[in-house]
C-alpha cells in the first residue's frame, strides 16, 4: 500500500506539560486506522495535527511527500467529522452537503449530482429537504460524513464520533462508517477511547498512552500478541501476573511451571504473563494446575464473569459453567493462552480484579483511611473518661 501520511518524531506541549512525546506514524492509502487510548494519552491531538489545527513543537508532518506541518487546515485535502458535529442548523439536509461546494463556486448541476451521491452514499436519500434539527443523533452523523466526503478528500479524520449516540445505533453506525470507508476508498483515521469500536472496525489499531505509542498492529495482533502490561489491560480484560521464564517454552507463575509456546527470553528472566479470562477452563480442584476459591458470579447473559482468589491474587475467569460464590475449584491453562511479556513500566500496575479500576482502589483506600481516623477519634473521649 501507498504511505500517504508521515509523522516524524512528533513533540508538542501545552503549558509545558508533553501531551505528544516523539511519536511517529505512517498512515496508509485507503486504510482505517484507528488511535486508541484513555483520556489524555495524545490521541486527539495527534488527530488535530493532522488536520492542522495544532502545530508540533518539532517533528514533520510529511502528507503525499510534501511537508505540509506549517499548512493550514483550508489548504489540507483532509476533512474532519466532529464529535458534536458542527452542522448548520439553519440549512437542511442538502443545503449542509453542498455548503462546500457553493463556496467554491463549482456548478449547480454537479453540486446536486454529488450531493445526491454522497446522502445515497450514507443512506438518507429523500432527506434532502429535511431541516438537520429534526434528525436523530444517528441521522446527524450521517449528514456530517456527507458533508466531510463530498469535496472527496484524501484522508477523512474522525474524532470520537460515535461518542455521543445510544449503544444499538453505535453498533449499527460502526458497520455503516466501515461500509463507507471501504466503498469511498478514503483513508479514515478515528479516534476513540472503546477498545470495541477499535477492533470491530479498523485495520489497523493504535494503542496510545502518556504521549506515546505503545502498539501498533492489527486487531488480531493487538489483541492476541500485547506488547505490554497496559496494552493488554486495556484491550479486553487480562489476568496479569509476574512470572520467571525458566527456559524456553516453560514459565513459573502463580506458584507453579507452565509449558507455554513462547522463546527467546533469558534463562530466569522475569516477565509478565498475560492468561485472557476466556481462555482459562474450569476443573474439578484436584485435576487443576491451580486451585481456589469463587469470590464473585455476574452473568452476563452469554456468559458468568467469576473471579477467582488464588492465594490473594484475583483472577477473572469467563465461562459458560456456572460456579456458586465460596466453591472450591480448579484452573487449567493450555500453553498456548500463555502470552508472555518483558517487563515494562507498566508491569505491577494491572491485572488483579479485586476490583475494575484503580479509582476503585484509591476510593476504598480513602475510605479505610477515613475509618481509621473516625475510630480514632470517637476512642479518644472514651480513654479521657476512663482516665478521670
Amino acid at each position: 500500500m501507498r504511505k500517504i501520511i508521515e509523522l516524524k518524531n512528533i513533540t508538542k506541549s501545552f503549558d509545558g506539560e508533553v501531551v505528544l512525546d516523539n511519536i511517529s506514524l505512517d498512515i496508509y492509502d485507503n486504510e482505517f486506522i484507528t488511535l486508541l487510548g484513555p483520556s489524555g494519552c495524545g490521541k486527539t491531538t495527534t488527530l488535530r495535527i493532522i488536520g492542522g489545527f495544532e502545530t508540533p513543537d518539532c517533528g514533520d508532518v510529511i502528507f503525499m511527500g510534501e511537508d505540509i506541518k506549517d499548512v493550514p487546515p483550508y489548504k489540507r485535502n483532509v476533512n474532519t467529522v466532529f464529535q458534536r458535529y458542527a452542522l448548520f442548523p439553519h440549512l437542511n439536509v442538502f443545503e449542509n452537503v453542498a455548503f462546500s461546494l457553493r463556496e467554491k463556486k463549482v456548478p449547480k448541476d454537479e453540486i446536486k449530482r454529488k450531493v445526491t451521491e454522497m446522502l445515497s452514499l450514507v443512506a438518507l436519500k429523500g432527506f434532502e429537504k429535511r431541516s438537520v434539527t429534526s434528525l436523530s443523533g444517528g441521522q446527524q452523523q450521517r449528514v456530517a460524513i456527507a458533508r466531510a466526503l463530498v469535496n472527496q478528500p484524501k484522508v477523512l479524520l474522525l474524532d470520537e464520533p460515535l461518542a455521543a449516540l445510544d449503544l444499538k445505533l453505535r453498533k449499527d453506525m460502526q458497520v455503516e462508517l466501515k461500509n463507507i470507508q471501504k466503498a469511498t476508498g478514503i483513508t479514515f483515521v478515528f479516534v476513540t477511547h472503546d477498545q470495541e469500536e477499535a477492533l470491530s472496525m479498523s485495520d489497523t489499531v493504535v494503542v496510545m498512552s502518556e504521549g506515546r505509542i505503545q502498539q501498533i498492529g492489527t486487531p488480531v495482533d493487538i489483541y492476541n500478541e500485547p506488547t505490554n502490561a497496559f496494552v493488554a489491560d486495556f484491550i479486553g480484560e487480562s489476568n496479569i501476573l509476574d512470572g520467571v521464564m525458566l527456559e524456553d517454552r516453560k514459565v513459573a507463575f502463580a506458584g507453579h511451571v507452565f509449558d507455554c509456546v513462547d522463546a527467546g527470553f533469558a534463562k530466569r528472566e522475569p516477565v509478565d504473563v498475560v492468561v485472557r479470562p476466556e481462555d482459562v477452563d474450569i476443573v474439578p480442584e484436584d485435576k487443576g494446575q491451580l486451585q481456589g476459591v469463587v469470590t464473585s458470579v455476574t452473568f452476563l447473559g452469554v456468559h458468568y464473569e467469576i473471579i477467582v482468589d488464588i492465594k490473594g491474587f484475583k483472577w477473572m475467569i469467563q465461562t459458560t459453567d456456572f460456579c456458586d460464590v465460596d466453591e472450591k475449584i480448579g484452573l487449567y491453562i493450555e500453553p498456548d493462552a500463555i502470552h508472555i511479556m518483558k517487563k515494562s513500566e507498566y508491569s505491577g500496575m494491572f491485572g488483579d480484579y479485586s476490583t475494575y479500576s484503580d479509582e476503585m482502589e484509591e476510593i476504598g483506600e480513602v475510605e479505610i483511611g477515613e475509618l481509621a481516623e473516625y475510630e480514632e477519634q470517637e476512642a479518644a473521649p472514651a480513654e479521657s473518661e476512663t482516665e478521670k
